[in-house]
């Protein structure tokens, strides 16, 4: 599900537009994945980017506990922290204590640093400094400690998908370099 319909189409994909703040229940579910986020600039606003990262987050691990799931794995960034000075980090730290506080019997939160990925199968621009930035990071990569190398996007998916899976109690916060290699 997401706030636009997507290009991308596989068998085994359906995808679903929803208005995040007016969610309806979800289909029975053991595992929740959310990958949903934004930056404040295609956001317009601080509220509408608090909106997306926190509030839409928030919405749709609730509907999935509400429909049965008790394992939860979510896309957080690597600098969140709830007493951030950078607004970015601190909506994020702020999803991730409101997510633990929810009693997922697992909750996995993936912290990646610059993620690689193709932006345009998701129909999302590219951000010229991220251009530049993944420029840098994959010239700069074997000089780089691991965290904070970049991350492809299929990396973070795999990893998260085998630490929900695997059903570790409590919270697991995986950084960049626990992810790479998927």
């Amino acid at each position: 599900m997401g706030r636009r319909a997507i290009a991308l189409e596989h068998p085994k994909l359906t995808s679903h537009v929803v208005d995040f703040a007016a969610l309806s229940s979800l289909p029975k579910a053991n595992d929740c994945f959310i990958a949903l986020g934004t930056t404040i600039k295609m956001a317009g606003s601080k509220d509408a980017f608090r909106a997306i990262d926190l509030k839409a987050i928030e919405a749709v691990a609730l509907a999935a506990k509400a429909s049965g799931a008790t394992k939860l794995g979510v896309v957080s960034a690597m600098g969140a922290n709830s007493h951030s000075s950078v607004y970015y980090n601190r909506i994020k730290g702020e999803m991730e204590l409101s997510l633990a506080r929810m009693g997922f019997k697992s909750l996995v939160i993936a912290r990646p640093s610059l993620i690689d990925g193709d932006r345009d199968a998701l129909q999302q621009p590219v951000r010229s400094g991220e251009g530049i930035g993944l420029l840098l990071a994959r010239g700069l990569s074997p000089l780089l400690p691991s965290n904070y190398r970049a991350i492809k996007a299929s990396d973070i998916a795999h990893a998260l998908v085998r630490h929900v899976k695997s059903g570790t109690p409590g919270v697991v916060t995986l950084m960049s370099g626990e992810m790479q290699g998927g």
